[in-house]
């Protein structure tokens, strides 16, 4: 079953000095943080800040080709959480056929702000993820760091992007 979600907030992890994307659960305070790097951090930001940039930058650029090859982006999910490591498929629509294209969730969620269209997480995934957990969406960035800094030297930093 897929769980809806949205971008929350990109923050740094405290103790790696990584780029996380806070997603929340639209029908609850769940969030799930996802380690990604620094350059798709900025892709994210951008967007999230709607910063126009003098050309296009490797996501817009996706977002269009889609355009122009008429493909619709129906949405994005966070499918497994294997090894350590986040999987995300971007579900897309062209002439009446259904494609689905594996992608690491920061390029998905890149993409997904640009196009406008939803972010899903597979609840085995929040069931798996350690790192879930149940938040305020008024959180604070002071609470969140609070909650990542208790979280283990074990567990924290450690998945890949």
């Amino acid at each position: 079953m897929e769980v809806e979600m949205k971008v929350l907030r990109l923050m740094m992890d405290p103790v790696t000095n990584m780029p996380i994307v806070i997603l929340k659960d639209v029908g609850s305070d769940t969030v799930l943080p996802i380690w990604v790097g620094v350059p798709e951090a900025n892709a994210i930001a951008l967007e999230i800040e709607k910063v126009a940039t003098p050309r296009p930058l490797t996501h817009d650029l996706i977002k269009n080709v889609l355009m122009g090859l008429e493909t619709v982006v129906h949405k994005v999910v966070v499918t497994e959480l294997k090894e350590d490591t986040f999987y995300a498929v971007i579900w897309l629509e062209r002439e009446g056929r259904v494609i689905s294209i594996d992608s690491r969730p920061s390029d998905a969620l890149a993409v997904a702000l640009r196009v406008d269209c939803p972010i899903f997480v597979e609840e085995q995934v929040l069931k798996t993820s350690k790192q879930a957990a149940t938040m305020s969406e008024n959180l604070t960035s002071d609470e969140l760091r609070k909650y990542l800094e208790g979280i283990s030297d074990d567990d924290l930093g450690k998945y890949k992007m």
